[in-house]
């Protein structure tokens, strides 16, 4: 809860609640690899609930930080993709996060253990198949 807090206090001056910034920075780190994905895929990809997702998506497409595209193949598929101004202010939360991450974990006594159990709790990797 302790870091929790402090996400969201790094991240309230820049207007961003911790479920928009995972959606922010995911739309930004699967745009880079070249995708464009659909809400259900950035769900998977952070591992947020789909219904969370799609209001801080929605919410960030009220602030003009992503857009959300008709998919060329699927009519009932809207791809997001991130905004020029939408990346800026990314850099800046992913900058703040990584921050209080440092901070709050460097106390950790093996960091390469804490790394291996967190990842044992994260879901599998995402297999790309689910488009909607």
């Amino acid at each position: 809860m302790k870091w929790q807090r402090a996400v969201a206090t790094a991240l309230r001056p820049l207007a961003l609640t911790h479920p928009q910034f995972v959606v922010l920075a995911g739309t930004c780190w699967l745009g880079r690899h070249g995708r464009t994905p659909s809400r259900c895929q950035l769900a998977e990809h952070t591992g947020m609930d789909a219904m969370i997702a799609s209001q801080a998506a929605r919410a960030l497409e009220n602030k003009e930080l992503i857009t959300r595209e008709q998919d060329p193949h699927d009519t009932r598929i809207k791809r997001l993709r991130v905004t020029a101004e939408g990346v800026q202010l990314a850099r800046r939360a992913i900058e703040h996060v990584e921050a209080i991450d440092h901070d709050h974990f460097e106390a950790a006594p093996d960091r390469a253990a804490l790394v291996e159990a967190l990842l044992a709790l994260a879901p599998p990797p995402e297999t790309g198949d689910n488009d909607h």
